[in-house]
């Protein structure tokens, strides 16, 4: 072979791998291919791909370098948990209704006959009283005197209102506030006995008999449920 014929070849060579570097079909880009753009060039010795300047690993195809194509499968989605349902608001409560307390005394467990002095069994009484109204929740308290008929009108009225005052002075002196109490006197007004019963002038028999009428009534208005105590 002659020396142009060398120099021919060499430069033909030449002038493939220019056309093998530039010659790139889309979808092959990054690797050297034929003068066609069809296939890609593979090493004759170790018959791997030739990458060329182009190449990045998200133009890499299976064929020359199936651990750089990856399939890349999505992260999931992060869903928001639904925020916890907020809790129903509690039922107001209906107010308690206003009711009445009512306690009579007998005046003869209160009171001597005929007298307005608290006795100690009287005391005891109305100790036991204020500790069952405890820290009870109460808007007022009547303290309402009743005495039999023995005696003139006037003369049980005024012994009626002496016995209130002194059940609510008393009370006062167990820290019941004092605005808080009313008292009246209501004398011989409002027996309990009927006009028949207990006939007959004034005796210990006659006396014992109109017992019932001889009382104190307190009426505690508040806040619990009705319910009534004698004693």
């Amino acid at each position: 072979m002659n020396k142009t014929h060398t120099l021919t070849l060499a430069g033909s060579a030449v002038a493939l791998v220019a056309s093998l570097s530039f010659a790139q079909d889309t979808k092959n880009q990054g690797y050297l291919v034929d003068t066609y753009g069809n296939n890609i060039v593979t090493s004759p010795t170790t018959g791997l791909c030739w990458r060329s300047s182009d190449w990045t690993p998200s133009r890499a195809v299976q064929f020359c370098d199936p651990a750089e194509r990856k399939v890349e499968i999505p992260a999931p989605a992060v869903v928001a948990a639904a925020p916890p349902p907020k809790p129903a608001p509690a039922p107001a409560s209906a107010p308690a209704k206003v009711a009445s307390r009512n306690v009579n005394f007998s005046a003869d467990a209160l009171f001597d006959f005929d007298k307005s002095v608290l006795k100690p069994e009287g005391k005891t009484l109305l100790d036991d009283f204020t500790r069952q109204l405890g820290s009870a929740r109460y808007a007022a308290i009547l303290v309402t005197g009743h005495t039999d008929r023995f005696g003139s009108i006037e003369y049980n009225q005024r012994l009626s209102e002496r016995r209130a005052n002194a059940v609510k002075d008393y009370l006062v002196s167990k820290d019941i506030s004092v605005n808080r109490i009313k008292t009246e006197g209501r004398g011989e007004t409002q027996p309990v006995t009927s006009p028949g019963d207990c006939k007959g002038p004034q005796s210990a028999t006659v006396i014992a008999c109109l017992q019932p009428d001889r009382r104190v009534r307190v009426e505690v208005t508040g806040t619990s449920g009705p319910s009534t105590i004698s004693r």
